[in-house]
């Protein structure tokens, strides 16, 4: 039955994704199954999506209740839940103004315009700059491709938005190389995903942070896969301590319902986007903004970055000692629960492997596997994860695929 359910998805879905040939129907905790039954682990959680785990009751019962009252409207009115929402994130993140998006990459569109209005009020030019780094991903809508560092995403889609200079992660001199006096902002991933989980440096952020402020250039974090507690921080920036001027935000925002932000400062916020300047029809809606304020409430009930700062280094212990036992890994990088092994060669077919094993894994490029499970993840399953991992790496790793 299954096959055929794949079958006619192909037939009717834009072939966008290569999918893997499995049908998920429910899901419970950390397990996924699909519509034969059969159970995965999962260590992907919608791409760093669902941090409270699949089926939460609580979470399940705020949104049937919202249903019920009001799902849209229009942003020409208030409704509550977006204020409370707007409240609440505000508070964990320390930013001052939101506004509220479907998505990451609409949150990036926006970071962008606010960035170059922002500019536009101070010296009424329209050859304003923007610095990004080089293997970022921001999106794939066309502001936020033309800021994502992977010339590959980014060819058959030119000409892009222009104005774009690249610069490498972690390396402050190649920054300061690309300034000019039409730099209105640098946008990066405080930690890179798809480009190879790879950490922007204390030292690095504190000197971007300073240039800013020297050079009145604005510096947007960009929080859709790092953020939301996956470092064990709310987000990552706060590790540092180095504050943005405009931070996006969605992925675990939502745990599953499309929603995003984008977060600015007040005195962004007093000299940027004015009324006109931005809109979005769903963006906000009832039923979005009462799921943020549920996955805000049960961060706190539920300690979840507790959890993530006590199996977050257990899961980069065990990946450690995984990466010791196979040659065919080179290293091991990342910060709490966003996680990433990094293999000699291609990854693709461990993970099939793993898959047919019940284990759900992803890459993050073609050498890479990541780990990006929900948040709520606890020791039993990294355990279960690494013995099935070591299993696959055996058959499919260590055989004459890797001498």
């Amino acid at each position: 039955m299954m096959k055929e359910y794949i079958d006619e998805a192909e037939k009717a879905l834009l072939h966008t994704y290569n999918r893997y040939q499995v049908v998920l129907e429910k899901g419970d905790g950390v397990y996924l199954y699909d519509m034969e039954g059969k159970r995965y682990l999962d260590f992907v959680s919608g791409i760093a999506v669902f941090a409270l785990g699949y089926n939460n009751k609580a979470y399940n019962d705020a949104l049937k209740a919202q249903i019920d009252k009001l799902i849209h409207t229009s942003n020409y009115y208030y409704n509550l839940p977006a204020i409370e929402a707007a409240r609440k994130i505000k508070e964990v993140s320390g930013m001052d103004r939101v506004f509220f998006t479907n998505s990451g990459a609409e949150a990036v569109e926006g970071a962008i315009k606010a960035a170059r209005k922002y500019a536009w009020l101070k010296d009424g030019r329209t050859d304003h700059e923007i610095i990004a780094m080089e293997h970022s991903f921001h999106g794939r809508t066309m502001g936020a491709l033309s800021v994502t560092g992977n010339p590959k995403y980014r060819e058959a889609f030119e000409p892009m938005i222009g104005n774009i200079r690249f610069a490498r992660m972690n390396d402050f001199d190649s920054v300061t190389a690309q300034v000019t006096d039409r730099t209105c902002a640098i946008i990066l991933e405080t930690v890179q995903g798809e480009g190879g989980i790879y950490p922007a440096e204390e030292d690095f952020l504190k000197k971007l942070r300073s240039l800013c402020d020297e050079r009145d250039i604005l510096l947007i974090l960009d929080e859709i896969q790092c953020g939301m507690g996956r470092t064990g921080y709310m987000f990552a920036w706060q590790r540092y301590g180095v504050k943005p001027d405009i931070m996006t935000t969605a992925k675990a925002l939502g745990c599953g319902v499309p929603v995003g932000a984008f977060l600015m400062t007040e005195r962004v916020a007093r000299n940027s986007l004015a009324a006109g300047d931005h809109g979005t029809t769903y963006g906000g809606n009832p039923l979005a903004a009462a799921a943020v304020c549920k996955v805000l409430e049960l961060f706190e009930e539920q300690k979840v970055l507790e959890n993530v700062r006590e199996v977050g280094p257990y899961l980069s212990e065990k990946l450690e000692e995984l990466a010791r036992r196979h040659d065919c890994i080179e290293t091991h990088r990342g910060i709490g629960l966003m996680q990433g092994l990094v293999f000699r060669k291609p990854v693709a077919d461990i993970i099939s492997r793993a898959l047919e094993k019940g284990l759900i894994l992803i890459n993050a490029g073609s050498h890479i596997i990541r780990f990006v499970p929900a948040l709520v993840i606890g020791r039993a399953e990294v355990d279960a994860m690494i013995e099935l991992l070591d299993s696959c790496i055996e058959e499919r790793g260590n055989y004459a695929y890797y001498r």
